[in-house]
């Protein structure tokens, strides 16, 4: 299975979602293959931290640029099970290969405004996309939402999603702006690697775990 996090929109979350699901994903005894295709490089600086950590199981991770994307992509999924692509935050020649051979796109905004206006660029570059991929599933995943119960942003920006773009399915949970995110891709690790771990957050990235390959 090729699963593509991206989106038009940085700064949303998407390499802590990429490399959280594979964590999950080779811990559950899984071959996987990260592929950063950002030029930040974030996922692949996060893959070569995890590396020095004898007491994880290594994530095989590499770095690919241009519209050989595609060619490339199809190739090495015959050699791993599953592949994931960190996709980036921009309209770019990468992220519109990438969904050309994607099983599932997962698009993360956060709960506003200003992210839910970059949402009608990419219901277009799904329906484009469609054009060479029919099968791709496209899914929108509320990310880095406020963890005060008091702030309903995330679920307008649901009702609005669910309304108005015809491409795109919106996952059915939220992740939430914790601490623990943050920590591990600080030590090359995931909620779940961490001792004495966020129950929060390992429950919500099984959750959206499970949407992706038990869906």
């Amino acid at each position: 299975m090729i699963i593509v996090i991206g989106g038009e929109k940085g700064g949303t979350g998407k390499t802590t979602i990429a490399t959280n699901l594979a964590s999950l994903h080779v811990k559950n005894g899984k071959e996987l293959l990260l592929i950063d295709t950002d030029i930040q490089g974030s996922a692949s600086s996060w893959a070569a931290t995890r590396d020095t950590n004898t007491e994880v199981r290594r994530i095989p991770s590499i770095q690919k640029f241009g519209k050989g994307l595609t060619a490339e992509v199809k190739e090495l999924s015959q050699k791993y099970e599953s592949i994931i692509i960190d996709a980036g935050g921009r309209d770019s020649v990468e992220l519109r290969a990438s969904m050309i051979i994607a099983d599932k796109l997962y698009i993360p905004i956060q709960a506003s405004q200003f992210d839910v206006w970059t949402i009608g660029k990419m219901d277009q570059l799904v329906e484009n996309a469609r054009i060479y991929n029919p099968d791709l599933e496209a899914f929108i995943v509320f990310n880095r939402a406020s963890t005060n119960r008091s702030v309903s942003e995330s679920q307008e920006a649901i009702e609005i999603v669910k309304n108005e773009f015809e491409q795109l399915k919106v996952f059915d949970g939220i992740i939430y702006d914790r601490i623990a995110y943050r920590k591990a891709a600080k030590l090359g690790l995931s909620v779940i690697d961490l001792p004495n771990g966020d129950s929060k957050a390992i429950n919500e990235i099984k959750l959206l775990y499970g949407d992706i390959f038990n869906g």
